[in-house]
Formats: structure tokens, sequence, C-alpha cells
């Protein structure tokens, strides 16, 4: 179509208008010509015409016939060439809309236009063809054009100017049915400038935070690593949607929003996070201290229990004094570790550190208090266990109570789990009876523990159940 719509251009005629200008002009010439030539031989130049001012010379008599076709084959050739352009026109605002389609969105009804944008094509290819190949074939300049060569020029001109009204006609018909695509295309379209927009503020928030970072004595590699990665999704926003598609644009836009925010946000938190460490360090050193101050009571406590119950007692508890001690030691090196990510201002990692050490400090507390508890909860059982045992009696009833609220016979599923707590407790006071001097404490108060959490467990099915 690029080489027969620049053949079509040269090939169709000068406007009228300055064919007319153009024959002014040489007649004018002319004229001014022979004025100026002598009057001698302005006659005798005159006298060479043939048949001038003499009666009875040759005349033409179907030249003003032949005149008349011409034109009218030229009127033809003009209406050609117009419409030759509308429909270029047209091709080319389609096909920019078809790119707008096929850019916006990739679907069933965008494929199936450019589809039929493709055959619209190759009919208006062939149709061009045939216009230039009219062109070429009457020149309606020539001398010897007769009255019946510039009628068949007219009649091919015309028909193959209601073949470009038609084809232009039809490329309309196909525009006006992709309204519909087209208005989705530009409401996507419109979704793309405020995206990237968004994005590219985002990024500069984000460059802004870690340069407020900076100044404030923190490298914030990390950070800036991060917002470094950024930089091909922000090229391919440069871009544009034309290369990469309207909803990938926007898409792509989002996400650099996303973690261009998400990079802002750390960035300001940088001072308070690097201050938090600090505080974290300075805690947990303290609290490790003084575990391994109390561990070092663990001893004693185990003495006193060894001395005064038997063996089931306190056997569980032998290792405490080793494991607290392990326990702070390994907190001590987790702190040291963060020490130095902290001083690397690696914080994730810092943070990490923490945490271990947080964790390991608490197991260790919580084994060190274990000892003390033990002895105290088994001297209380031992000057008088029955406020234990009506501890777990009452959760009985009261998991009784409520299973026989609104029924006379109570339900099987929470009957039989009663009734073997209620046993397991009487057993349990027995057994803690027939000890003698020494008896087992502690399985008396685990036995105690069980049967509480039995009736918690009942409760717990009757309101779900409800």
């Amino acid at each position: 179509m690029e080489e027969w719509r620049a053949r079509g251009t040269h090939l169709a005629h000068r406007p009228r208008g300055e064919e007319d200008v153009t024959s002014g002009r040489v007649a004018r010439d002319l004229t001014v010509s022979v004025v100026l030539l002598p009057l001698t031989l302005a006659s005798v130049a005159l006298a060479a015409l043939p048949g001038s001012f003499t009666p009875g010379g040759t005349r033409r008599w179907g030249r003003g016939r032949s005149e008349e076709s011409r034109a009218r084959a030229q009127q033809a050739k003009d209406s050609a060439a117009t419409a030759f352009y509308e429909l270029d026109t047209a091709q080319r605002d389609l096909r920019i809309t078809l790119e707008t389609l096929s850019a916006a969105e990739e679907s069933p009804e965008s494929r199936r236009a450019a589809a039929r944008f493709a055959t619209l094509g190759e009919q208006v290819d062939r149709i061009s063809h045939d216009y230039i190949s009219t062109l070429d074939a009457h020149d309606l300049d020539a001398e010897q054009l007769d009255a019946g060569e510039a009628n068949r020029a007219y009649r091919e001109l015309s028909r193959v100017t209601d073949e470009l009204v038609r084809a232009r006609g039809d490329l309309t018909r196909f525009e006006q049915s992709l309204t519909p695509l087209v208005s989705r295309a530009q409401e996507q379209l419109a979704q793309v400038v405020p995206a990237v927009d968004r994005a590219k503020a985002a990024l500069l928030a984000a460059t802004e935070a870690l340069d407020g970072a900076r100044r404030s004595g923190l490298s914030a590699d990390e950070l800036a690593a991060r917002l470094a990665g950024l930089g091909p999704e922000l090229r391919a926003l440069n871009e544009g949607a034309g290369q990469h598609g309207v909803r990938p644009t926007i898409q792509r836009a989002e996400r650099v929003l996303r973690e261009a925010r998400a990079i802002a946000a750390e960035a300001a938190r940088l001072p308070e996070r690097a201050a938090e460490i600090d505080r974290r360090l300075t805690s947990l050193r303290t609290r490790a201290e003084a575990i391994s101050h109390r561990a070092e009571s663990v001893g004693p406590v185990l003495s006193e229990l060894r001395r005064r119950f038997m063996a089931n007692c306190w056997q569980d508890l032998q290792r405490v004094p080793e494991q607290a001690e392990e326990a702070v030691r390994e907190a001590g090196e987790a702190l040291a570790a963060a020490r130095a990510e902290r001083a690397a201002q690696r914080f994730d990692a810092a943070t990490g550190q923490l945490s271990r050490a947080h964790e390991l400090l608490g197991g260790a507390d919580e084994a060190v208090s274990a000892a003390g508890d033990r002895l105290r909860r088994l001297t209380e059982i031992a000057r008088d266990a029955s406020g234990e045992v009506e501890r777990a009696r009452f959760a009985v009833r009261d998991a009784q109570r409520l299973a026989m609220r609104g029924r006379t016979v109570p339900d099987p599923r929470h009957a039989g789990p009663l009734d073997a707590a209620v046993a397991r407790l009487e057993r349990a006071v027995a057994e803690l009876e027939e000890g003698g001097r020494n008896p087992d404490y502690w399985r008396f108060l685990t036995e105690l523990e069980a049967v509480r959490e039995s009736a918690a467990s009942v409760v717990e099915a009757i309101r779900a159940g409800r």
C-alpha cells in the first residue's frame, strides 16, 4: 500500500487551479513577445500561420467533442484521486485504532478485529493496485487523445472510484463495530498515566527516605539494593504501554508502587529500629545476668527437694542447673552476634539473633523457676492437700451441673468422661492417704490437674454443641 500510495500521489493530476494559472502566465508571455516584435516581423509571422485571417481555411470538426470527453475524464480522475486519498486516510486511522486495541488487551475480540482488519487490508491493496494500473493506462494530457479513448478512461476511472468509495464504506462500518472495544481500551489507557505517575512518585519518596536515613548515619545498604532492583521496572514503565501492553504496564506500576512504598516505610523506620535493637540488647543482657544469678540458687532448692520428698517429686529437675547455664551461655553468644549485626547495620539479622537469645533465656528462666515452684507447691500440698482436692471436685461438679441443665438424663458423651474424672480423683486421694509418711505428692498434683483438665474439656464441648 505504501508504494501504491506514493505512486497514486505522483500520478494524480495537479489541481485545476494550478493549470489555469500556468496557462494564463504562458498566454501573457506570448502576448508581450508579440507586442515587442517589430511591426513588419509580426506581420510576416502572422501571415505564415496556416489559415490565418484567410477565408475558406481548414476547420477541425471533432475538436469540441474530444475536449468535452477529456474534461469528463479529467473530472473522473479527480474524483478517483479524492476517493483514493480518503481510503488511504481511513486505513491509516483504523490501523492506529487496531494498534491501540492490541496494546490495551489481549482478548479474543481484539484478535478477531485484527484478523478482520487484515482481510480488509488485502481488499484495499487490491483496489489500490487497480487504481494505480488505471492511472498508468490513460494519459489524459496526451495531444492525440481522442474522444473514444477519453470515454474509456472516464468509464474505468468511474468504476475504480466506485470501488474505492465502497472500500471506504467497508472500513467505516468496521470502525463503527469496534466502538465497544475502543471505549474499553480508552478506559484502560486512561488508567496508565495515573498508575505510572503514582509509581514514579513512590520511587522518588523512597529515594528521599533513603537519603534521610543516610543523613542520620545509617547506610541502609539492603534497602538501597532493593530500590536499585526496581531500575528495570522503571525503564519498562518509561518505554510505555505501546511496547509492553496496557494491562502489563498497569500491573508493573502497581508492583513498583507497593515495593517503593515498603522501602520508604522501612527507611523511615530505620532510626527507630536501630534504637529498638539497642534497647533490646541492653534488656536481654540484663536478663541473662539475672537468670545466671538465679540459677545459682537451684542447687540448694534441689537439695531441699531431695531431703524432704521422694525421688519422683524432683528427679526431672536434676539437670536444671546445667541446662540453665548452657542456655545463658548460648544466649550470650546470640547477643554478641546481634551486636555485630547491629554494628554492620544488618538489622534483620540482628533482630533474628535477638529473638534467638530471647527464646533461650525464656527457657532458662522457666527451668530455674520450675525448681522453686516445685518446692513451693510440694510444701503446700504436704501441709494441707484439701485445697487442691476441693478445687478438683468443684471443677467436676460444675461440669456435671452444666451437663444436666435442661435434661433428665446426661448425654453419654459427657457423662462418661466426668465419671472417669470422679473415679480418678477418688483414686488419687486414696493413694495419697495410703502413702504413709512420704507419699508421692507430685503424682497427686498431676492427677488432680488432669481431673480439672478433663472437666474443662467437657464444659467446652457442651458449650460448643449448644
